[in-house]
């Protein structure tokens, strides 16, 4: 390459020697050279097939290859996308599931302890009812404590009343017997 630009230059200082009234007579840069226009267009062509020869492949494959690794990042980009809609879609429906067994949880728990309520509330009548029949049978052996300890007294206040009219002294026990009998034919309705 820099053996044709230096024969180039060459050249181009040999046609300008040579063909000095070739030109126009234009003054400065807007001058009219055939042969700087020639010399121009030779290397332009050279330049171009000698790009297209060795560099336009290069440029052109790396390219391609930085295009084939853009694809493959936006190939890339689009699945990590896609997997994280699907993390985000499990999540939500995690989420949602955790929401519905929270739910059933405390659905569960408010039915447990309304059971436990009945429960509790159950065995405190049944206790009630016990404590309440525990009370009466207390009552009605009280009530036959007494019941026999006033006849005892009746008995007694009976023998010392019929002893003090008789004014006999007979014997207690017989005389205990007797009033108990009178008493028993009284309670049983004779």
């Amino acid at each position: 390459m820099y053996m044709s630009s230096a024969a180039l230059l060459f050249l181009l200082q040999e046609a300008e020697h040579a063909g000095g009234g070739g030109a126009l007579d234009l003054p400065g840069p807007f001058r009219i050279e055939p042969g700087l226009i020639f010399w121009t267009w030779v290397i332009f062509i050279t330049l171009f097939l000698l790009l297209r020869k060795f560099a336009w492949p290069q440029i052109v494959k790396l390219t391609e290859e930085r295009e084939k690794t853009i694809q493959r990042q936006l190939a890339e980009a689009e699945k990590a996308n896609q997997d994280a809609q699907a993390a985000l879609e499990e999540h939500r429906q995690l989420l949602a599931g955790a929401k519905e067994e929270a739910q059933s949880l405390v659905n569960e728990a408010k039915v447990t302890a309304q059971k436990e309520r009945e429960l509790l509330l159950e065995k405190a009548k049944q206790e009630q009812r016990e404590m309440l029949e525990r009370a009466k049978r207390e009552i009605k052996s009280e009530q036959d404590r007494a019941v026999q300890q006033l006849r005892r007294e009746a008995v007694d206040l009976s023998l010392r009343a019929a002893s003090r009219l008789i004014e006999q002294n007979l014997d207690d026990n017989a005389n205990r017997k007797i009033v108990e009998e009178y008493l028993g034919s009284l309670g049983n309705g004779k």
